[in-house]
């Protein structure tokens, strides 16, 4: 198993907290025609970070830096959960249990199970326990 198939690149562009920062990056991946497939929004002190999970990152990065964002790719995981009680507990602990630590995560919900974006201090490492306890990853190349 490869650990690279399974080391999916999020963008992460670091604005000014103020109306209209979302707005205008999806705007520019609308006229570049790049999906937004997951995003994450956090606040800091006057400043947001935005996560997201484009279907090209190349050319969010490209066009968003051309507007004046501070965009960075960050490697993340994304694996299947239950979509039930205890289906963020099974991953969570056995992550605890490797002494692997999340630094954040998000998530969304289909009908019959969840997807857990997560990241994490140790990448490979967090990618080879959560195959070998048999957790369903996406590959990369499925969502870039």
């Amino acid at each position: 198993m490869s650990c690279e198939q399974y080391m999916i690149r999020q963008i992460s562009l670091f604005s000014e907290n103020k109306p209209g920062r979302l707005a205008a990056m999806a705007k520019a991946c609308q006229e570049e025609n790049v999906n937004i497939l997951a995003f994450s929004i956090a606040e800091a002190e006057g400043f947001g970070v935005i996560r997201a999970l484009v279907d090209k990152p190349d050319v969010a990065f490209k066009k968003l830096t051309s507007m004046g964002f501070n965009v960075a790719f960050t490697h993340v995981i994304a694996v299947e959960m239950k979509d039930e009680p205890g289906g963020l507990f099974e991953i969570a602990s056995k992550l605890s249990e490797a002494g692997i630590n999340i630094e954040y995560s998000y998530a969304f919900s289909g009908k019959n199970k969840a997807i857990l974006i997560l990241r994490v201090d140790q990448v490979e490492e967090a990618i080879r326990l959560l195959h070998s306890h048999k957790f369903t990853l996406i590959a990369s190349e499925s969502i870039q």
